[in-house]
Protein backbone atom coordinates (compact mmCIF):
# COMPACT_ATOMS: atom_id res chain seq x y z
CA UNK A 1 0.00 0.00 0.00
CA UNK A 2 2.83 2.38 0.83
CA UNK A 3 4.44 1.62 -2.53
CA UNK A 4 1.22 2.54 -4.37
CA UNK A 5 0.90 5.78 -2.39
CA UNK A 6 4.51 6.69 -3.15
CA UNK A 7 3.96 6.12 -6.87
CA UNK A 8 0.76 8.17 -6.90
CA UNK A 9 2.43 11.02 -5.04
CA UNK A 10 5.25 10.96 -7.58
CA UNK A 11 2.75 11.12 -10.45
CA UNK A 12 0.70 14.00 -9.06
CA UNK A 13 3.78 15.99 -7.98
CA UNK A 14 5.28 15.59 -11.45
CA UNK A 15 2.03 16.77 -13.05
CA UNK A 16 1.60 19.91 -10.94
CA UNK A 17 5.28 20.90 -10.96
CA UNK A 18 5.78 20.54 -14.71
CA UNK A 19 2.54 22.43 -15.36
CA UNK A 20 3.37 25.43 -13.15
CA UNK A 21 7.16 25.86 -13.12
CA UNK A 22 7.52 27.27 -16.68
CA UNK A 23 5.01 30.05 -15.90
CA UNK A 24 5.72 30.96 -12.26
CA UNK A 25 5.48 34.70 -11.49
CA UNK A 26 8.08 34.40 -8.73
CA UNK A 27 11.20 32.49 -9.75
CA UNK A 28 11.64 29.31 -7.68
CA UNK A 29 8.16 29.43 -6.13
CA UNK A 30 7.01 26.19 -7.76
CA UNK A 31 10.15 24.31 -6.68
CA UNK A 32 9.78 25.67 -3.14
CA UNK A 33 6.17 24.54 -2.90
CA UNK A 34 7.14 21.21 -4.44
CA UNK A 35 9.87 20.65 -1.83
CA UNK A 36 7.41 21.45 0.97
CA UNK A 37 4.90 18.92 -0.30
CA UNK A 38 7.53 16.24 -0.86
CA UNK A 39 8.30 16.27 2.87
CA UNK A 40 4.60 16.04 3.75
CA UNK A 41 4.09 13.20 1.30
CA UNK A 42 7.00 11.27 2.77
CA UNK A 43 5.29 11.22 6.16
CA UNK A 44 2.11 9.83 4.64
CA UNK A 45 4.00 7.18 2.66
CA UNK A 46 5.63 6.06 5.91
CA UNK A 47 2.30 5.60 7.73
CA UNK A 48 0.31 4.35 4.71
CA UNK A 49 -2.89 6.19 5.72
CA UNK A 50 -5.18 6.40 2.65
CA UNK A 51 -7.44 8.97 4.33
CA UNK A 52 -4.47 11.27 4.81
CA UNK A 53 -3.49 10.64 1.19
CA UNK A 54 -6.93 11.79 0.04
CA UNK A 55 -6.67 15.02 2.06
CA UNK A 56 -3.06 15.64 1.03
CA UNK A 57 -3.77 15.26 -2.69
CA UNK A 58 -6.73 17.64 -2.50
CA UNK A 59 -4.70 20.26 -0.62
CA UNK A 60 -1.60 19.72 -2.79
CA UNK A 61 -3.50 20.36 -6.02
CA UNK A 62 -5.26 23.36 -4.42
CA UNK A 63 -1.92 24.89 -3.37
CA UNK A 64 -0.48 24.57 -6.88
CA UNK A 65 -3.78 25.86 -8.28
CA UNK A 66 -3.30 29.09 -6.28
CA UNK A 67 0.34 29.54 -7.31
CA UNK A 68 0.64 32.89 -9.22
CA UNK A 69 1.50 32.27 -12.89
CA UNK A 70 2.27 34.47 -15.88
CA UNK A 71 -0.28 34.50 -18.69
CA UNK A 72 2.00 33.16 -21.39
CA UNK A 73 1.72 30.47 -24.05
CA UNK A 74 4.47 27.88 -24.33
CA UNK A 75 4.60 24.71 -26.43
CA UNK A 76 3.65 21.57 -24.52
CA UNK A 77 6.11 18.76 -25.15
CA UNK A 78 5.27 15.19 -24.12
CA UNK A 79 7.90 12.61 -23.18
CA UNK A 80 7.29 8.96 -24.06
CA UNK A 81 9.43 5.90 -24.67
CA UNK A 82 11.14 3.00 -22.94
CA UNK A 83 10.43 3.25 -19.22
CA UNK A 84 14.00 3.83 -17.96
CA UNK A 85 14.86 6.36 -20.68
CA UNK A 86 11.56 8.16 -20.16
CA UNK A 87 11.91 8.74 -16.42
CA UNK A 88 15.62 8.61 -15.53
CA UNK A 89 17.44 11.92 -16.15
CA UNK A 90 20.82 10.22 -16.53
CA UNK A 91 19.45 7.80 -19.15
CA UNK A 92 17.84 10.59 -21.23
CA UNK A 93 20.62 13.16 -20.79
CA UNK A 94 18.34 15.42 -18.72
CA UNK A 95 15.87 15.97 -21.54
CA UNK A 96 13.29 17.52 -19.19
CA UNK A 97 15.77 20.23 -18.11
CA UNK A 98 16.77 20.85 -21.74
CA UNK A 99 13.15 21.38 -22.77
CA UNK A 100 12.45 23.59 -19.74
CA UNK A 101 15.54 25.73 -20.44
CA UNK A 102 14.45 26.06 -24.08
CA UNK A 103 11.10 27.50 -22.98
CA UNK A 104 8.77 24.51 -23.24
CA UNK A 105 6.24 22.99 -20.83
CA UNK A 106 7.03 19.31 -20.30
CA UNK A 107 4.25 16.73 -19.98
CA UNK A 108 5.14 13.22 -18.82
CA UNK A 109 2.57 10.40 -18.53
CA UNK A 110 2.11 8.80 -15.12
CA UNK A 111 4.33 5.93 -14.01
CA UNK A 112 1.25 4.15 -12.63
CA UNK A 113 -0.07 3.73 -16.17
CA UNK A 114 2.84 1.47 -17.11
CA UNK A 115 1.91 -1.08 -14.42
CA UNK A 116 -1.72 -0.95 -15.49
CA UNK A 117 -0.60 -1.61 -19.07
CA UNK A 118 1.31 -4.70 -17.94
CA UNK A 119 -1.77 -5.96 -16.10
CA UNK A 120 -4.06 -5.16 -19.03
CA UNK A 121 -1.90 -7.39 -21.25
CA UNK A 122 -3.26 -10.43 -19.38
CA UNK A 123 -6.78 -9.34 -20.33
CA UNK A 124 -5.69 -8.97 -23.97
CA UNK A 125 -3.97 -12.38 -23.90
CA UNK A 126 -7.18 -14.03 -22.73
CA UNK A 127 -9.24 -12.33 -25.45
CA UNK A 128 -6.79 -12.61 -28.35
CA UNK A 129 -4.15 -15.23 -27.61
CA UNK A 130 -3.75 -18.17 -25.24
CA UNK A 131 -4.17 -16.38 -21.91
CA UNK A 132 -5.85 -17.99 -18.91
CA UNK A 133 -9.07 -16.78 -17.35
CA UNK A 134 -7.54 -16.75 -13.87
CA UNK A 135 -4.74 -14.41 -15.01
CA UNK A 136 -7.32 -12.13 -16.64
CA UNK A 137 -9.38 -12.06 -13.43
CA UNK A 138 -6.33 -11.27 -11.27
CA UNK A 139 -5.30 -8.44 -13.59
CA UNK A 140 -8.80 -6.94 -13.59
CA UNK A 141 -8.75 -6.95 -9.78
CA UNK A 142 -5.24 -5.45 -9.76
CA UNK A 143 -6.32 -2.59 -12.05
CA UNK A 144 -9.42 -1.93 -9.92
CA UNK A 145 -7.27 -1.77 -6.78
CA UNK A 146 -4.87 0.73 -8.37
CA UNK A 147 -7.78 2.84 -9.64
CA UNK A 148 -9.35 2.72 -6.15
CA UNK A 149 -6.20 4.26 -4.69
CA UNK A 150 -5.94 6.67 -7.64
CA UNK A 151 -9.51 7.94 -7.29
CA UNK A 152 -8.74 10.85 -4.90
CA UNK A 153 -5.93 12.04 -7.20
CA UNK A 154 -8.15 11.83 -10.28
CA UNK A 155 -10.98 13.66 -8.47
CA UNK A 156 -8.68 16.49 -7.32
CA UNK A 157 -7.22 16.98 -10.79
CA UNK A 158 -10.63 16.93 -12.49
CA UNK A 159 -11.90 19.60 -10.09
CA UNK A 160 -8.98 21.83 -11.04
CA UNK A 161 -9.06 24.43 -13.83
CA UNK A 162 -5.29 24.31 -14.24
CA UNK A 163 -4.54 20.58 -14.32
CA UNK A 164 -5.88 17.53 -16.17
CA UNK A 165 -6.55 14.01 -14.95
CA UNK A 166 -4.96 10.95 -16.59
CA UNK A 167 -6.89 8.66 -18.93
CA UNK A 168 -7.82 5.18 -17.72
CA UNK A 169 -5.94 2.24 -19.22
CA UNK A 170 -9.14 1.10 -20.97
CA UNK A 171 -9.50 4.52 -22.60
CA UNK A 172 -5.87 4.40 -23.77
CA UNK A 173 -6.35 0.89 -25.19
CA UNK A 174 -9.49 2.01 -27.05
CA UNK A 175 -7.65 4.96 -28.60
CA UNK A 176 -4.74 2.73 -29.62
CA UNK A 177 -6.71 -0.07 -31.32
CA UNK A 178 -7.28 1.71 -34.69
CA UNK A 179 -3.52 2.19 -35.10
CA UNK A 180 -1.72 -0.70 -33.39
CA UNK A 181 -2.89 -4.17 -32.41
CA UNK A 182 -3.06 -4.76 -28.65
CA UNK A 183 -1.18 -7.97 -29.41
CA UNK A 184 2.01 -5.88 -29.48
CA UNK A 185 3.12 -6.55 -25.90
CA UNK A 186 6.92 -6.64 -26.06
CA UNK A 187 8.58 -3.75 -24.25
CA UNK A 188 6.22 -0.77 -24.05
CA UNK A 189 4.23 -2.36 -26.90
CA UNK A 190 0.89 -0.82 -27.83
CA UNK A 191 1.03 1.36 -24.72
CA UNK A 192 3.73 3.56 -26.31
CA UNK A 193 1.42 4.44 -29.19
CA UNK A 194 -1.44 4.94 -26.73
CA UNK A 195 0.59 7.39 -24.66
CA UNK A 196 1.35 9.49 -27.73
CA UNK A 197 -2.35 9.60 -28.64
CA UNK A 198 -3.27 10.55 -25.06
CA UNK A 199 -0.75 13.41 -25.14
CA UNK A 200 -1.99 14.70 -28.50
CA UNK A 201 -5.64 14.60 -27.42
CA UNK A 202 -4.73 16.27 -24.11
CA UNK A 203 -3.19 19.28 -25.86
CA UNK A 204 0.48 18.23 -26.04
CA UNK A 205 1.00 17.50 -29.78
CA UNK A 206 4.78 17.96 -29.58
CA UNK A 207 6.36 14.68 -28.51
CA UNK A 208 9.85 13.31 -27.91
CA UNK A 209 9.70 9.54 -28.43
CA UNK A 210 12.74 8.02 -26.71
CA UNK A 211 14.15 4.53 -26.97
CA UNK A 212 17.44 2.72 -26.34
CA UNK A 213 19.35 2.16 -29.57
CA UNK A 214 18.21 -0.98 -31.36
CA UNK A 215 15.14 -1.55 -29.15
CA UNK A 216 12.99 -3.31 -31.77
CA UNK A 217 9.60 -3.25 -29.94
CA UNK A 218 9.85 0.50 -29.41
CA UNK A 219 10.97 1.10 -32.98
CA UNK A 220 7.85 -0.74 -34.16
CA UNK A 221 5.24 0.91 -31.89
CA UNK A 222 7.15 4.19 -31.51
CA UNK A 223 8.86 5.19 -34.74
CA UNK A 224 6.66 2.85 -36.74
CA UNK A 225 3.45 4.50 -35.54
CA UNK A 226 4.51 8.12 -36.14
CA UNK A 227 3.38 8.24 -39.76
CA UNK A 228 -0.07 6.87 -38.92
CA UNK A 229 -0.44 9.32 -36.03
CA UNK A 230 0.55 12.27 -38.21
CA UNK A 231 -2.13 11.24 -40.69
CA UNK A 232 -4.78 10.99 -37.98
CA UNK A 233 -3.56 14.06 -36.07
CA UNK A 234 -2.09 16.63 -38.52
CA UNK A 235 -1.20 18.90 -35.60
CA UNK A 236 1.19 16.29 -34.16
CA UNK A 237 4.90 17.13 -34.08
CA UNK A 238 6.78 13.95 -33.09
CA UNK A 239 10.52 13.32 -33.07
CA UNK A 240 12.11 9.92 -32.38
CA UNK A 241 15.39 10.02 -30.45
CA UNK A 242 17.71 7.07 -29.78
CA UNK A 243 19.57 6.99 -26.45
CA UNK A 244 22.69 4.86 -26.14
CA UNK A 245 26.05 5.21 -24.33
CA UNK A 246 27.72 5.58 -27.73
CA UNK A 247 25.12 7.93 -29.24
CA UNK A 248 26.00 11.53 -30.01
CA UNK A 249 24.45 13.87 -27.45
CA UNK A 250 24.78 16.71 -29.97
CA UNK A 251 22.69 14.77 -32.49
CA UNK A 252 20.02 14.13 -29.84
CA UNK A 253 19.96 17.83 -28.95
CA UNK A 254 19.72 18.91 -32.57
CA UNK A 255 16.72 16.66 -33.20
CA UNK A 256 14.96 17.98 -30.11
CA UNK A 257 15.66 21.61 -31.05
CA UNK A 258 14.36 21.00 -34.57
CA UNK A 259 11.12 19.69 -33.09
CA UNK A 260 10.96 22.70 -30.76
CA UNK A 261 11.45 25.17 -33.61
CA UNK A 262 8.37 23.70 -35.31
CA UNK A 263 6.47 23.83 -32.00
CA UNK A 264 7.29 27.52 -31.47
CA UNK A 265 6.23 28.37 -35.04
CA UNK A 266 2.84 26.81 -34.42
CA UNK A 267 2.15 29.16 -31.52
CA UNK A 268 3.51 32.15 -33.41
CA UNK A 269 6.82 32.58 -31.61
Amino acid sequence: KRLILAMLYGDVLMRVLYRTRPYESVAGSAEKLYATWVERCKLNVANGDRGQFRDNVRRLVADFEKLPLRQEEKPKVGLVGEILVKYHPTANNHVEKILFDEGAEVVTPDLMDFFMYMAYDDIVKYKMLDGKWIDKAKSEIFIKVLEFFRKPMRKALRASKRFTAPYTIKEIAKLTTPHVSLGNMAGEGWFLTGEMIELIESGAPNIVCMQPFGCLPNHVTGKGAIKALRKKYPQSNIVAVDYDPGASEVNQLNRIKLMLSTAFKKIGR
